[in-house]
């Protein structure tokens, strides 16, 4: 089987690879001629743990391939998958949708034959019946039937997430043209059906929606264990406990349970907004949603006030040392991170920060404060410092010792706004130690 996907942005590569890696002949499109060069020398343009090596070899069996050529790619294709960006719109908080259709009709001008347009970008429902009228103005005269399969990935796990996935969604027209589409992605997904993932049909309607809902009902479970945390604080509660109480009934589960600065990412801040704004539009607003962003925006910002009140209120003239600025560990993606929020309110009030991150920091540089100091490994960057700002929980933070973290600092201030170390631990090395929602 052969297919193409457009795009060779996260989802669009990562995608790409695990395909190939089912056996299907793929052939990955982008317009950016530097990323398609930098694939074509090995080089990955996005950090994903495995993704460099899974590439490689689907390369080297010649079951991947890139290009600029969308007609080249398209040859011999049974379906085309859309993996283009759907950032949001400026002024409204709408998904922005030009880079969709503007594939969807350039792909439509370039077959030559029927095949299965695919939409994997997240986009808000409506969205494929738009591309079905759009495709059908632009060649009339060729079956292009349309279908939805939104991704699930999670940034620094999403080659496992691909192989082996809670569910794989389908959503597709009515009538043969959608039984087709169903036909083909249910035949591309066919190794999955060795390890029984269970595969959801839907109209493409109902596919759009579970893909916002999904993103915005686990946005709502970090915002509310994030509330949940500053309750924990006033009343002498621990968030952990709390967490692991409730989580371990089946009916609510243990993840996205953990207090922390609030969520970012490539997904959550975009699809939330989305979601409620389509809603709003649909006369049906979703007002749990609108308070989950409230939430978010609010924590983010107040996260800043946290550290300047550890520091005695003010914190003019003090080093901090900020480790982690990435939104999560595993992944260089610096999109609406806490960090991005956190630090320059810190510069504001007269901090000078020194910050580390192992894959953030060359995308760190072009949107933080140019003040910003750049340290080689979080050793370094405590050193001198007044104060440790724990932001991203890489694993490489949670191993340092202690004793040896203290050493390097001038003062003894640690703020764990990721609940990564143990505090009498830390109390014990000498730390003044603050963590979220933990007594």
């Amino acid at each position: 089987m052969r297919i193409a996907i457009l795009g060779a942005g996260y989802v669009g590569l990562v995608s790409a690879a695990c395909f190939a890696e089912f056996g299907t002949e793929v052939t990955l499109v982008d317009t950016d001629a530097g990323r398609i060069g930098m694939l074509h020398e090995g080089r990955m343009p996005i950090y994903e743990p495995g993704l460099e090596a899974l590439v490689a070899d689907n390369v080297r069996e010649g079951r991947l391939s890139f290009t600029q050529d969308l007609a080249a790619a398209m040859q011999g294709a049974e379906a085309v998958f859309l993996a283009v960006g759907t950032p949001t719109r400026r002024g409204d908080g709408h998904a922005d949708l030009t880079y969709v259709f503007a594939a969807a009709e350039e792909v439509a001008r370039t077959a030559t034959k029927p095949l299965v347009l695919v939409t994997k970008s997240t986009v808000p429902v409506g969205t494929g019946r738009e591309v079905k009228r759009r495709v059908q103005a632009v060649r009339p005269d060729l079956d292009i039937a349309v279908a939805s399969n939104p991704e699930f990935l999670r940034e620094g796990a999403a080659i496992g997430d691909f192989m082996r996935p809670d569910r794989v969604v389908i959503g597709v027209e009515d009538g043969e043209a959608g039984a087709r589409a169903e036909a083909v992605l249910r035949r591309l997904y066919r190794p999955l059906f060795l390890i029984e993932t269970p595969m959801v049909a839907t109209r493409l309607e109902t596919a759009e929606i579970i893909k916002y809902a999904a993103n915005a009902f686990l946005a709502m479970k970090i915002s509310f264990i994030n509330e949940v945390a500053d309750l924990c604080e006033a009343a002498g509660g621990d968030v952990h406990d709390v967490a692991r109480g409730i989580g371990l009934d089946g009916r609510i589960g243990r993840k996205f349970l953990h207090a922390g600065p609030g969520y970012g990412g490539s997904c959550f801040p975009k699809d939330t907004l989305a979601f409620a704004r389509s809603a709003q539009d649909l006369g049906t607003p979703l007002r749990l949603i609108e308070t989950t962003i409230a939430v978010n925006d609010s924590r983010k910002m107040a996260m800043a006030d946290r550290v300047i009140r550890a520091c005695g209120g003010d914190v003019d003239g003090k080093v901090i040392a900020i480790l982690g600025l990435t939104f999560k560990p595993e992944t260089d993606d610096m999109r609406d991170a806490p960090s991005l929020e956190i630090i320059p309110r810190l510069v504001a009030a007269g901090a000078h920060i020194r910050a580390h991150d192992p894959e953030g920091m060359d995308a760190a540089r072009r949107l933080l404060p140019a003040t910003v100091e750049y340290a080689s490994g979080a050793l370094n960057a405590a050193q001198g410092a007044d104060a440790v700002v724990l932001l991203t929980e890489w694993n490489e933070y949670r191993n340092i010792a202690p004793g040896k973290l203290r050493n390097m600092m001038r003062g003894n201030l640690l703020l764990d706004l990721r609940n990564v170390y143990d505090p009498p631990a830390m109390r014990e090395a000498g730390f003044t130690y603050h963590s979220i929602g933990r007594p």
